[in-house]
């Protein structure tokens, strides 16, 4: 039996304990692009504060950190990993950069939230939960659509039941990306697959365990030969691991008519659920073959007051001209509940819902689909360490 600690260190280990309760987590926004949209939900949580904000082009910068008042500003990404002061760390940069610069805030003792994918390489993934394990720092990866308004929607109808034995699911992610700069030219559709089956491994409370995908289509030779991925679309069917369930996927990023749309479905024994089919068009409940348009609420009230009005459409920033800057409440008002779930996460001391492992997994299901297609199809098993536990 483990020995009672004395009352000094029962006093202090308490201290220490209200001291993180108490002081709000100090959060450095990295990548200010779609990552200023975080900066004031941050600072409107009752729990954390923006202590720093960092931008690669010093005028970027400085008109976000004018607008919502924070004088730490760092064009240096490693400044940011050497201020004491920064307890975590939000990154919003370019693909490529999320492995090596998750790694290095982990090393560096921050707490670190990230958009997705976790990586693009099997092995990055590994890498970063093996640093999250050594460094014993929260990592979440900001999955949006498993905290839109849909997708907790439906997850309430599966855990009450009312959808009955779950059948099949199915996701797609369809984005045109022409003229979209730098890494996105020709990247493999399978590679951001993340929106397309993380609400299905999510509502089924599953892992992946491998997958059969095919290539469809090409794409022009000019943007085929930058990853050598020639296919316009990529569809993939996933084997849920311990459950005699699929899902399937499919993603496109160039040269495909279609709307953009981040679509799931759920197929029940007794109710389905299909994400809307064009834009407004609502989303449709099938209770046996009859089909009714629902209006999905908010779930704002899941939410600290302090923060629950980012779920909707609005405007943040400063009173004068030129000060305010849009709030885009897209992504179904997933923003402030990631915050939300980040910030409570540490100062609860557990893991959050997309830690290092399920991030892995998610992230794994796209790009062993890409090599799948590569392979003709062929069977390919997610790694090992994806299936793991936190």
């Amino acid at each position: 039996m483990a020995e009672e600690p004395t009352s000094d260190e029962a006093v202090s280990a308490n201290i220490e304990q209200d001291s993180l309760t108490r002081k709000p987590l100090r959060v450095a926004v990295v990548g200010l692009g779609f990552g200023a949209e975080f900066v004031p939900i941050y600072q409107a949580h009752p729990h954390a504060d923006v202590a720093a904000v960092c931008q690669r082009t010093a005028s970027s910068l400085n008109e976000i950190a004018d607008t919502f008042g924070i004088e730490r500003r760092y064009v240096d990404y490693e400044d940011v990993l050497a201020d004491t002061e920064i307890d975590a760390i939000h990154l919003n940069t370019p693909i490529p950069l999320h492995a090596t610069q998750t790694i290095a805030a982990l090393k560096a003792g921050k707490h670190v939230a990230v958009n997705v994918p976790m990586a693009t390489t099997l092995e990055e993934c590994e890498e970063i939960v093996d640093a999250a394990l050594a460094s014993d720092r929260t990592y979440m990866m900001m999955e949006t659509r498993v905290y839109s308004r849909e997708f907790l929607y439906v997850q309430e109808l599966v855990q009450a039941g009312k959808l009955g034995r779950l059948q099949f699911l199915r996701g797609s992610h369809h984005q045109e990306m022409r003229d979209w700069p730098g890494y996105w030219e020709g990247l493999p559709p399978m590679y951001y697959a993340t929106h397309a089956i993380s609400p299905l491994l999510a509502i089924a409370e599953r892992r992946a365990e491998y997958v059969h995908c095919h290539g469809s289509g090409r794409i022009r030779e000019s943007l085929a030969t930058r990853y050598g991925s020639p296919f316009a679309i990529e569809s993939a069917l996933v084997k849920l691991h311990g459950a005699d369930l699929s899902a399937e996927i499919t993603r496109s990023l160039f040269e495909t008519a279609r709307e953009y749309v981040e679509y799931f479905a759920v197929y029940g024994s007794e109710r389905s659920f299909e994400w809307e089919q064009t834009l407004n068009s609502g989303p449709v409940l099938f209770t046996g073959e009859t089909a009714t348009y629902v209006d999905v609420p908010d779930f704002a009230d899941r939410l600290p007051k302090q923060i629950r009005v980012f779920t909707t459409q609005g405007v943040y920033g400063g009173s004068e001209p030129g000060t305010a800057l849009p709030h885009a409440s897209g992504h179904g008002g997933s923003h402030p509940h990631l915050v939300h779930e980040f910030v409570e996460s540490i100062r609860e001391h557990r893991t959050p819902t997309v830690n290092a492992f399920v991030a892995a997994n998610w992230s794994a299901v796209g790009l062993c689909a890409h090599a799948s297609a590569l392979a003709g199809g062929e069977r390919v098993a997610l790694p090992a360490f994806t299936l793991d536990e936190a």
